[in-house]
C-alpha cells in the first residue's frame, strides 16, 4: 500500500434489500490507516449497514470495497482480520472472561502456550487483568464490555469495527469509557470505525466524522470543521445545537449574503450553499456564539430584539431560552461566570457575529 493510498475504499457501493429503495446509495469513502473514523446518523440512515458490508456481513448490490487496495467485496468475514464489537457484547455465557478472549485465537488454532500470553496482553490493555476466571454474568455492563473490546484486539486485527458498543451503558460510564477508548486507539495506532448516532459520542473520540443521511454521506470532515463548519442543513441540525432564524435573501456577494427576516431585521452571514437573492432560507448559528447585550446598550449590527422567558442551569452553562418576534424561540447558551445574568421578562439585545451566522437554502 502506498503511503497515500486508503486503507480502506468504498467505491460506488450500494445496498438494497428488496430492490426498490437503496438503503445505501453510491457511496464513495476513503478510510486511513490508523485513523478513528465515526459512522454518525439517524436510525435508518445508512451506518450501519456500511458497517456491515465492510465487516462482510451484508454484501454491497454494486459497487467494490477495498482493502490494501485488493477488492473484499467476496471475501468472507472471517478471512478479513478485522475486530468486531456490538452493543450486545456477544459473550458466550458458559465461557469464563479468559476463555472468551481467546476464542479467536482458538479458532486461528493458535498454539496453547501463544494464547495464554496474548490473552494476559489483551485483559491488561482493558484493564481487566486478573478477572480472567469469572464468568459475564458475575461483570457489570461495562466490565462486559471491555472483555468484547479485549476479544476483538486479542488477535491484532488490522482494523476494529464497533456498532454502537456503548449503547447499553449509562451516561457517566458511557464518557469514561469514550475517553477510555480514544486512549487505546492512540496507543495501538490501529484503524477504528465506530458507528453511533450519538453527535457528542462522535465528536469526543473521532479523529474524523462521516455524517450519513437517507443512504449518503452528507459531510466527511474533521471534527472541529464539522462542528464550526456544516456544508448543509442536515449537518447543521444534527450535529450540535443550533437556533435558526427563517428569511429571505436581499443581496448576495463573494462569501456573504444579507437575510431579511419577516420583522424585517436585516441580518448579514456566510452564504454557505450560493443562493441567490429572493431564496427562502434558514440562518443558524450555534447558541454559544450568541452574544447578549441588555436593551441601555446601543445594539450591534447584525442584532435583533428578544424577550428572555427562562434560565435554565446546565452545570456547565447557562441556558436562556427567548422570543424573538415572527421566529421560533431562539436558544443562548453563556457561560457561568457571567456577571450580570438576566431575568426572565427582560428584552435583550441577541448580537449574531456574521462570521457564525451560516445562511442554508
Amino acid at each position: 500500500m502506498s503511503p497515500t493510498e486508503p486503507l480502506v475504499r468504498f467505491t460506488g457501493v450500494q445496498k438494497t434489500y428488496d430492490g426498490k429503495q437503496l438503503v445505501v446509495r453510491d457511496l464513495n469513502l476513503d478510510i486511513q490507516s490508523g485513523e478513528f473514523l465515526s459512522l454518525l446518523g439517524p436510525s435508518g440512515s445508512g451506518k450501519t449497514t456500511t458497517l456491515m458490508m465492510l465487516a462482510g456481513f451484508e454484501s454491497p448490490t454494486a459497487g467494490e470495497i477495498f482493502l490494501d487496495g485488493k477488492p473484499i467485496t467476496r471475501t468472507p468475514p472471517h478471512k478479513r482480520n478485522f475486530g468486531m464489537v456490538f452493543q450486545n457484547y456477544a459473550l458466550f455465557p458458559h465461557m469464563t472472561v479468559a476463555e472468551n478472549v481467546a476464542y479467536p485465537l482458538m479458532v486461528r488454532k493458535v498454539l496453547a502456550a501463544d494464547r495464554d500470553v496474548k490473552v494476559k496482553r489483551a485483559l491488561e490493555m482493558v484493564q481487566m487483568g486478573g478477572m480472567g476466571a469469572r464468568f459475564p454474568a458475575q461483570m457489570s455492563g461495562g466490565q462486559q464490555q471491555r472483555v468484547a473490546l479485549a476479544r476483538a484486539l486479542v488477535f491484532d486485527p488490522q482494523l476494529v469495527l464497533m456498532d454502537e458498543p456503548l449503547g447499553a451503558l449509562d451516561k457517566q460510564l458511557r464518557e469514561h469509557m469514550q475517553i477510555e477508548l480514544k486512549e487505546l486507539h492512540r496507543q495501538l495506532g490501529l484503524t477504528f470505525v465506530y458507528v453511533t448516532h450519538d453527535q457528542s459520542e462522535a465528536l469526543t473520540m473521532s479523529d474524523r466524522v462521516a455524517v450519513f443521511s437517507d443512504g449518503a454521506i452528507q459531510q466527511i470532515d474533521v471534527v472541529t470543521e464539522l462542528y464550526e463548519s456544516p456544508v448543509n442543513r442536515f449537518v447543521a441540525n444534527f450535529v450540535g445545537d443550533n437556533t435558526v432564524f427563517n428569511g429571505t435573501v436581499t443581496t448576495t456577494g463573494d462569501q456573504h449574503c444579507e437575510v431579511r427576516l419577516p420583522c424585517g431585521t436585516l441580518l448579514n452571514g456566510l452564504n454557505v450553499n450560493s443562493v441567490h437573492t429572493g431564496t427562502t432560507i434558514q440562518a443558524c448559528v450555534r447558541p454559544e456564539r450568541i452574544v447578549v447585550h441588555t436593551m441601555d446598550a446601543t445594539p450591534c449590527d447584525n442584532s435583533i430584539r428578544a424577550v428572555l422567558d427562562d434560565v435554565i442551569y446546565f452545570g456547565d452553562h447557562l441556558r436562556l431560552r427567548c422570543t424573538l418576534q415572527e421566529q421560533a424561540e431562539a436558544t443562548v447558551k453563556i457561560p457561568l461566570s457571567s456577571i450580570a445574568v438576566p431575568q426572565p421578562g427582560q428584552a435583550l439585545w441577541l448580537h449574531l457575529p456574521p462570521e457564525h451566522l451560516r445562511v442554508y437554502r
